[in-house]
């Protein structure tokens, strides 16, 4: 078996555990002890993190859906009882449907956890196959590097384009994290109601979990 198969399955077989909700914040004062390791998932509203979540767990309805963008309004906090994995929802950014005071409260809870979070191994950045790197998008990877945060790019929707555009969007969102200190140098490309990609991005994790010494 290759070494990417191996990580496959050993990522099948992580999500094989039961994954479930465990509470939302809005204070990071009520951030559960760093037990465990981290893993967030950033991204413009309407993304696609709540269906990429509920891909990637295999649990149907674990994160809430919603046609109305910024409905994630706190840090939603998922785990296993037998995992040493955590996973944090963050509030989505660049359209959120709330008063100002309201959304820079929701940005300023998220630097602040990106940035003094010693548990936090990796933010998953999701980012619009359709659209590319946007300029929100790209003030939070800068906001990841000047900080030291590692991350790693998900391009989302990738059924909603072609072939063709889906190589170019890939292409040249390499490009431009190949300029950024922080940025892992691979990207994972998936089609959360089709499944592609989950493979790769549960491999991912379990890469990212062996290096910290721990087993999935």
């Amino acid at each position: 078996m290759s070494d990417d198969a191996a990580l496959i399955e050993a990522g099948e077989r992580l999500f094989r555990r039961p994954f479930a909700f465990r509470r939302g914040l809005a204070d990071l004062a009520d951030l559960p002890p760093s037990d465990r390791l981290e893993i967030a998932f950033a991204g413009r509203s309407n993304v696609g993190k709540s269906s990429l979540i509920n891909a990637l767990t295999g649990v149907r309805g674990l994160a809430r859906t919603s046609n109305t963008p910024g409905r994630t309004q706190e840090l939603n906090i998922f785990e296993s009882e037998t995992a040493p994995l955590r996973i944090i929802d963050m509030p989505g950014y660049g359209y959120a449907k709330a008063p100002k005071p309201m959304v820079d409260r929701w940005n300023a809870l998220v630097r602040t956890y990106l940035q003094g979070r010693q548990a936090l191994a990796r933010v998953f950045v999701l980012i619009d196959a359709r659209h590319g790197i946007k300029a929100n998008d790209a003030e939070i990877l800068t906001m990841l590097d000047k900080a030291a945060v590692s991350y790693q790019v998900v391009l989302t929707k990738r059924d909603k384009i072609g072939p063709k555009a889906a190589e170019t969007v890939e292409t040249e969102t390499l490009k431009a994290l190949s300029r950024r200190p922080a940025a892992f140098p691979l990207l994972v490309s998936t089609s959360s109601e089709k499944g592609d990609g989950i493979g790769q991005l549960r491999a991912a994790i379990v890469q990212l979990m062996s290096e910290r010494g721990l087993s999935a």
